[in-house]
């Protein structure tokens, strides 16, 4: 198979299960919130039911293999009939919150959230192992742009709703369209017939940096897993409420629409950087790296709350979004060659519970704050603080155990 087919069909696939799925509530948001049919409490507990969603079907990646012995079945030949299964249930579900039924919303967005996990454990892992059996690894953080394009299209898309003065129904009307076409342009890719990955050893010999594993102890694992969670902590206050927090920091600017599409535009960016990123030993260091540009892009919102503060803050809060995951995942390849795909779920579920506590977080500091403003600020305070605390975990990590050489 064509390698730009693999990557192509990779950064649809994310697009719609990650720019759609998840991140269109972000733009919508407002709109929702002009509407009045949801309020600012409840709009956070969507965004939790969608991360618990998403957590779940991590969890389920993880526990796959355990539930088909569970149940005597033998598990589904090909990891692409689940990207299917995924992207149909994406495109469904998104359609679904077109109905005015608010007490049905909170179920749509964790299934959305389930749906959204199981396309990117599998997309990934698929893609990755057919690029690294065709010597071609690092151009898996290729498909990585495509949560980032999902996001600039579907802020693009809303700012010119807004412009509209149309509802927000219509927006998800239009999002539900957008993700079936983009479906069935990438569905023959993910063919049941498809090419095999190769056998996970075979795989991992292919990688870009052949250095066994350090240690492969439990602590090892357990100190990445918990600073990985750490940056879905650190980033989601600010991926969810970013328009929300815009307007009120500067009302009436006519770049308010804009900041969540620059966020796009930076993932975008920044897995295209990563893709050119060779010969790195120890991929701990650039997550580090990935980490502190992250925190400065939150601190740069807080301690310049204008246009350009907020510019500049949400390209800096992009850039290492996706990067963060390819080199996560590359990392865990490395560490647990042979069970790569069941530790990809466990660091996505970890990744989830920290997008499950953000955004309740949040509303806890609105409601004991005197105005909103200092609510959020709080918030991301504690946001950057958490990321700043994964980049003391891999440092100590990157000392206790280094890689072999």
């Amino acid at each position: 198979m064509n390698p730009w087919r693999i990557v192509i069909a990779g950064m649809v696939s994310l697009a719609v299960a990650m720019g759609i799925g998840r991140f269109a509530f972000t733009p919508l948001l407002p709109m929702m919130l002009a509407d009045g049919t949801v309020s600012l409490a409840g709009a956070s507990w969507l965004a939790s039911a969608n991360y618990l969603g998403y957590l779940v079907g991590a969890l389920l990646c993880t526990l796959q293999p355990w539930i088909w012995r569970r149940l005597g079945s033998p598990p589904p030949p090909q990891s692409t009939v689940l990207v299917r299964i995924g992207l149909v249930a994406t495109v469904l579900l998104t359609l679904g919150m077109v109905l005015y039924w608010p007490v049905a919303w909170p179920a749509l967005r964790f299934a959305a959230g389930v749906a959204s996990a199981l396309v990117f454990v599998y997309t990934s892992g698929w893609c990755l192992a057919q690029l690294a059996q065709m010597n071609l690894p690092t151009m898996g953080a290729m498909i990585y742009t495509g949560p980032g394009v999902g996001i600039v299209l579907s802020g693009l898309a809303a700012s010119g709703m807004v412009a509209l003065h149309w509802s927000a129904f219509t927006g998800w009307l239009i999002f539900g369209v957008l993700a079936a076409l983009l479906t069935a342009a990438v569905w023959d890719t993910f063919h049941a017939g498809a090419k095999p990955p190769p056998s996970p050893s075979a795989a991992a010999a292919s990688t870009t940096r052949p250095h066994p594993a350090t240690t492969g102890k439990g602590t090892e694992m357990a100190l990445f897993t918990f600073a990985y969670g750490l940056a879905g902590f650190g980033y989601i206050i600010t991926a969810t409420f970013l328009p929300v927090i815009a307007r009120q920091a500067i009302p009436g600017s006519p770049w308010l629409d804009m900041f969540w599409p620059l966020f796009g535009l930076g993932v975008v960016v920044g897995a295209l950087v990563a893709s050119r990123i060779h010969g790195v030993r120890d991929l701990r260091l650039l997550l580090i790296a990935c980490y502190l540009i992250q925190a400065v892009g939150i601190a740069t919102s807080l301690i310049s709350p204008t246009l350009g503060g907020f510019t500049l803050g949400s390209l800096l809060l992009g850039l290492p979004f996706t990067a963060i995951t390819f080199f996560a995942m590359q990392e865990l390849r490395r560490l647990r060659p042979t069970q790569a795909p069941a530790y990809m779920g466990l660091a996505t579920a970890s990744y989830g519970i920290g997008q499950i506590v953000g955004p309740p977080l949040a509303v806890a500091m609105l409601a004991r704050s005197r105005t909103p403003g200092e609510g959020f600020t709080l918030s991301l305070e504690i946001a950057a603080c958490a990321l700043l605390l994964g980049t003391l975990i891999y440092g100590l990590m990157v000392r206790s155990y280094p890689v072999k050489k």
